[in-house]
């Protein structure tokens, strides 16, 4: 059972910078490489949207960004601390929401974009924009 513990929201001014975190743990410490993560982000109201993929480490390393935060926000891996990060620069007001990570090892490879697909979840982590 992998679980997910996101990190690194908070409340920041337009044009500001936040890098979440997404650790990943277990009973035999999976490894997250081995599994496509994403970051979603939901608002009181709206269904959970994806904001950013990357596939399991086995594959072609690929990475899929919404429209609306390509060329601001950025997802890597670390593999040495487990670890998926997403560097999100220039924030907007309208990035503010409750982000969160998910993982799946069936669909790693596959960049899916639905909540659905994902079986593994962390809590969420609140980022607010705002001046």
């Amino acid at each position: 059972q992998l679980q997910l513990v996101e990190s690194g929201g908070g409340l920041v001014q337009p044009g500001g910078s936040l890098r979440l975190s997404c650790a990943a743990s277990g009973f035999n410490m999976d490894n997250i490489d081995y599994y496509g993560v994403a970051w979603f982000r939901q608002v009181p109201g709206k269904e959970r949207e994806a904001v950013s993929c990357i596939s399991a480490s086995d594959g072609d390393g690929g990475t899929y960004y919404a429209d609306s935060v390509k060329g601001r926000f950025a997802i890597s891996r670390d593999s040495a601390n487990n670890t998926v990060y997403l560097q999100m620069n220039s924030l907007k007001p309208e990035d503010t929401a409750v982000y969160y990570c998910a993982a799946d090892f069936v669909r790693g490879l596959l960049l899916p974009t639905n909540a659905y697909e994902y079986e593994y979840w962390g809590q969420g982590t609140q980022v607010t924009v705002s001046s």
